[in-house]
């Protein structure tokens, strides 16, 4: 289906990952790039070849030729954008978190549903070979009955992205919202299941001011298996990725939670261990491929609007408790 796009936030991953990824679906390009800065807008449409550029979104959603928006601003700004794109009657591929509030992102998905456009969450994680192999193992009962998981996302925050998420709390920075909501979208995806409840600590290691550069939770899951989930901006010799245990083996996946298709998986069991081979397809484009076809209606995003939500909700849920230092049930609630 031809679809243009309307970027929203000229972004290091949209212009490293999702104009690309755009541009590899058959007759679906970027048409507009619209940013708070004029300048930034027009830098970021020259490079990349961009017909349209500005900062009003209100001019690039009235363009009728445009089906598709893309959010990659900060995170405060998602609601208000992605509300004017679905009162647009345009579909919406927005960044995680969606917002920095829970109530935001439901409501954001409530428009949706009720004006009948497509709003999904860039969970891109979910996308990778690596995870889809990972879940394949899991539900094939390869390592038994599930006992714990580890996901350890503690890297070093590149040069480029040191900006707000380490010191503007009311954009939505800190450590929290850039990656345990990853994490915890990585855990349901993974295991089929939500969180009950969590405990947790947060803390200023080295980059952060005025919001937490390190976290570590540990969730309590409906079937027992227990989590354990570490994210930081400020490990620079550290490698992300997960630990799977279970009663009949274990799943050791390093380096696999990257926005590229890289990283090495092995299946440990009685028989010794096995190098897991996996899809090393290019992820973005995957991600875009499926919202594309979910607007034909014949499949849905691959994670969803009200998958965002219960990450937001999950990733607030850690936040509490390290502000408390008390255990957290997880308030799903209505999830949209």
């Amino acid at each position: 289906m031809a679809v243009n796009w309307v970027f929203v936030g000229a972004s290091t991953i949209a212009g490293q990952y999702l104009v690309g990824a755009v541009r590899a679906q058959q007759d679906n390009d970027v048409r507009w790039v619209i940013s708070g800065s004029a300048g930034r807008a027009a830098a970021f449409a020259a490079t990349h070849g961009i017909a349209r550029c500005g900062t009003d979104l209100a001019e690039a959603l009235a363009d009728p030729a445009v089906g598709a928006v893309y959010i990659s601003s900060t995170n405060e700004k998602h609601h208000g954008q992605a509300m004017a794109a679905i009162a647009a009657a345009k579909h919406v591929l927005c960044e995680k978190p969606l917002a920095t509030a829970v109530a935001d992102a439901q409501d954001m998905v409530r428009a949706a549903e009720t004006a009948g456009v497509v709003f999904a969450t860039n969970h891109h994680l979910r996308s990778a070979g690596s995870l889809r192999a990972i879940r394949d193992l899991i539900a094939a009962g390869r390592v038994g009955k599930i006992l714990s998981l580890r996901v350890f996302h503690a890297v070093e925050l590149p040069v480029h992205l040191r900006g707000w998420r380490l010191d503007n709390p009311a954009a939505g920075g800190g450590v929290i919202a850039d990656l345990t909501v990853h994490n915890a979208d990585t855990v349901r995806f993974l295991l089929g299941e939500d969180p009950v409840s969590v405990v947790a600590h947060m803390d200023a290691t080295g980059m952060g001011r005025g919001v937490e550069d390190s976290a570590m939770s540990v969730w309590a899951m409906p079937s027992g298996t227990m989590v354990f989930s570490h994210e930081s901006f400020t490990h620079p010799f550290a490698a992300s990725g997960v630990e799977v245990h279970g009663t009949e083996g274990s799943i050791l996946a390093r380096n696999v939670l990257s926005q590229d298709p890289v990283g090495e998986i092995d299946l440990i069991t009685a028989q010794g261990t096995a190098r897991i081979e996996f899809d090393r397809c290019a992820i973005y484009q995957s991600v875009v491929r499926n919202f594309c076809a979910a607007v034909t209606g014949t499949q849905k995003p691959a994670a969803s609007g009200r998958d965002g939500v219960k990450s937001l909700q999950i990733a607030t849920a850690v936040r509490d408790a390290a502000r408390t230092g008390r255990r957290q049930a997880v308030m799903y609630g209505e999830t949209a």
